[in-house]
């Protein structure tokens, strides 16, 4: 009777993992060898990795990384440009912790969103909240916001991401509004948490591809100075990965018969 009561306000109070935990505690034949202390250990470890790994579930349905990425897959090869020392200090997110940036360029195909929303995830696992978006759609989203008189809104809520990946950046020519709002959003979060961009143009082609001087002048400061530059080389794993998919599709009946 007692137990049940116990588990009962353990439910009641959200508990559940420590709920399942104590039945099968209880069920476990005598002479198990478990001290209280141990047997109380337990409980609490299932109770914390159960709400550690459910905060962690949300953290990452939050990011909205777009693909399963994560830093481990990632392939650090010297042709691509990546050390394994680099991408290895850079999961352990003191980057994160020390308000830095992170700045990935190359060209179509490299890798650059996945090693963005790796990025994101890595910092998902250390407690970090993400957020990962193309900037044409930001730049979309914050015009809408314009017009309906949620863009303070809108703006304080991506100043909030300790990590904001901007995948794509000058993609394409921005408009002036554009810029303005791209310059908004960095000085929010300037000194105050990171940001990761990935850009098909290196960062010196920055100042020149955002016309306005002003302007480029203050974003490039706001973005590049304190940031980790990591330029990717070699093929286009997309066009590599296409390939293989091809072969593996053609058998060798089928090309007899072509």
């Amino acid at each position: 009777m007692i137990l049940e009561e116990t588990i009962k306000k353990l439910l009641e109070m959200k508990m559940r993992a420590m709920a399942d935990a104590l039945r099968e505690l209880v069920s476990k034949p005598p002479g198990h060898g478990l001290s209280f202390e141990e047997q109380l250990g337990v409980l609490v470890d299932c109770e914390w990795t159960d709400r550690h790994n459910k905060a962690l579930a949300r953290r990452l349905k939050a990011a909205k990384l777009g693909q399963s990425a994560c830093l481990e897959d990632v392939r650090c090869e010297p042709e691509r440009g990546l050390d394994k020392a680099v991408v290895r200090g850079l999961s352990s997110c003191q980057w994160v912790r020390s308000k830095q940036n992170v700045i990935v360029v190359g060209r179509t195909g490299v890798g650059k969103s996945y090693l963005g929303a790796a990025l994101a995830q890595a910092a998902c696992r250390n407690g970090f909240r993400a957020l990962c978006t193309r900037v044409p759609r930001l730049l979309q989203e914050l015009a809408i916001a314009r017009a309906d008189g949620t863009y303070v809104t809108v703006l304080n809520r991506l100043a909030q991401v300790h990590v904001l990946v901007l995948d794509d950046l000058l993609i394409t020519p921005l408009k002036d509004a554009e810029r303005r709002d791209l310059l908004e959003i960095l000085e929010d979060r300037y000194g105050r948490s990171s940001t990761v961009i990935t850009s098909q143009l290196p960062t010196k082609k920055w100042h020149e591809a955002l016309s306005d001087p002003t302007l480029a002048d203050a974003i490039c400061d706001r973005v590049v100075h304190n940031a980790h530059v990591l330029a990717l080389r070699g093929p286009s794993i997309r066009e590599s990965i296409g390939m293989n998919d091809n072969k593996e599709k053609t058998t060798p009946d089928n090309t007899e018969n072509n």
